[in-house]
């Protein structure tokens, strides 16, 4: 059944939830091995994910392998080699890179310090696909947008944007500024549950 035909929004909801976790152990499972056989993928990947309780499926693991083998290699991010094994593409490893960091939790200390940590970047449009990633990036782990291309998160996170900042190869373009004060600040201080002065 395709996922169209799934009248109860909750179950189109749940079923695309599984489908992104099959991917997403896939996609791992490629990044540690360097390429696998799909006979190598598919018996201990999802068998893994059935018993951790993470996914139910009523086909045998190895179908379910198989088709989302078949949708990452539509979406560009594996493809087979000459030897028949399944290798992650430039593109796969991009987006495995972004699974890794919007499953990354940026640290929250019991108390605030009082300063604002503020990401600004000017990325030129020839890499507007970086830009993109990035926009998403700071999103997906919790930051807010603040203005045009200024995003701004309470706590330290210097290493992480380090981090970013290697993997996009953006250098200058990103700079990281830690702020002792943002006028108007009451909104931002609600949207992270932190004392209003």
């Amino acid at each position: 059944m395709r996922a169209s035909q799934i009248k109860n929004p909750k179950k189109k909801k749940e079923r695309k939830a599984r489908i992104a976790v099959v991917q997403k152990a896939v996609l791992y499972s490629l990044a540690v091995a360097g390429g696998l056989t799909m006979a190598l993928v598919a018996p201990n990947a999802i068998q893994v994910l059935e018993q951790c309780g993470w996914i139910k499926t009523r086909r045998s693991p190895r179908a379910t392998i198989n088709r989302s083998i078949e949708r990452l290699e539509r979406a560009g991010l594996v493809k087979k080699d000459e030897s028949g094994f399944v290798v992650l593409t430039k593109k796969g490893e991009r987006r495995l890179s972004e699974v890794e960091r919007a499953d990354y939790e940026l640290p929250k200390p019991s108390r605030w310090d009082g300063k604002w940590r503020i990401v600004s970047f000017d990325i030129k449009e020839k890499r507007k696909e970086v830009r993109a990633l990035l926009r998403a990036t700071l999103e997906a782990v919790g930051f807010v947008h603040l203005h045009h291309s200024v995003w701004v998160y309470p706590h330290d996170c210097a290493e992480f944007i380090s981090l970013l900042k290697a993997d996009y190869h953006t250098g200058v373009e990103v700079l990281y500024i830690i702020a002792d004060y943002i006028e108007n600040d009451g909104w931002l201080r609600r949207r992270f549950e932190l004392p209003l002065e």
